[in-house]
């Protein structure tokens, strides 16, 4: 079953599917030019305590996210 679930939700080392953003044309942008693009595989590497970062996989690049900004990224999970 497919679910569609904030990248905030999955758990370490767990892949998923972009699927949309939550959010105007500015952070859709901004998250595009990061290259975080619906379509791409992503998967999470580390959530750190406390509300702060998480780091993600996406293209053999880790990235740095703010939970925030997580939050409104929209994944797909098997």
């Amino acid at each position: 079953m497919l679910m569609e679930v904030p990248l905030t939700s999955l758990a370490i080392n767990q892949t998923a599917i972009v699927r949309h953003f939550i959010g105007g044309h500015h952070f859709q942008h901004k998250l595009r030019m990061m290259g975080i693009r619906e379509g791409k595989v992503v998967k999470l590497l580390a959530s750190q305590p406390l509300m702060g970062p998480i780091v993600i996989e996406i293209d053999r690049r880790e990235l740095t996210i703010g939970r925030r900004m997580a939050k409104h990224i929209i994944v797909e999970t098997a």
